[in-house]
């Protein structure tokens, strides 16, 4: 698969957001002068300094350039979590058109995957949430985020940080598709209903086969 990107770190997270009820799990620093702002999915060819990790799903690959300058603790968070406990098969559980698709959290079979402790809000790091950007799922706690991660199908400028109070931490963007947004797309288009406890499930799994760092 022909990126830009080199060689390096993975990512780990998982959404759960609901009516614009914010998702799920982050890490935040200071934005600054040196952070570039407003990078958007599709704007740019991916740099060259950053890290690509490909997400090998059932309905196809995504390929995931990491911004690791701007979200370092969540990029190398991502990193572990997702490379080396996402051995087996995770499940997207969490499918809702015109906003998101989420992964990380559960196995195939619904049961929650063991993670790692929490990481910072980097949501400060002047990165949006806007179509084809991935970032970090986590509960109302700003700093709670740890494996769950959702990709955005649309601008969901509702979600960006605004300021350190509860309700403007917003949620931590740590990377941008640069492949496969149309197996994303497909993915916020299949059917879903409820599992369980959980709504917003596709009734046929979408599962993530493999996680490949550098491809």
């Amino acid at each position: 698969m022909a990126t830009a990107c080199q060689d390096g770190a993975a990512v780990a997270g998982f959404l759960r957001p609901r009516d614009q009820a914010k998702p799920n799990k982050l890490h935040v620093r200071e934005s600054g002068d040196d952070i570039p702002k407003q990078r958007k999915a599709g704007s740019h060819m991916p740099d060259q300094t950053n890290p690509c990790l490909t997400l090998s799903t059932s309905m196809g690959d995504i390929t995931l350039e990491l911004f690791a300058a701007e979200a370092p603790e969540t990029v190398a968070n991502f990193n572990y979590a997702h490379a080396s406990t996402i051995t087996t098969m995770s499940y997207s559980t969490g499918v809702i058109p015109g906003f998101m698709i989420q992964g990380g959290g559960y196995t195939a079979d619904m049961r929650q995957k063991p993670t790692g402790s929490p990481i910072r809000n980097e949501a400060a790091n002047g990165l949006t949430n806007d179509r084809g950007t991935a970032a970090m799922a986590r509960t109302s706690d700003p700093h709670s985020a740890t494996s769950q991660f959702f990709i955005n199908v649309a601008d969901n400028n509702f979600l960006n940080h605004t300021d350190k109070s509860s309700q403007g931490w917003g949620y931590a963007v740590f990377g941008k598709v640069v492949e496969g947004m149309d197996v994303v797309d497909a993915i916020a288009g299949v059917p879903t209903g409820r599992r369980g406890p959980h709504a917003d499930v596709p009734r046929e799994p979408v599962i993530i086969r493999q996680v490949t760092v550098g491809e």
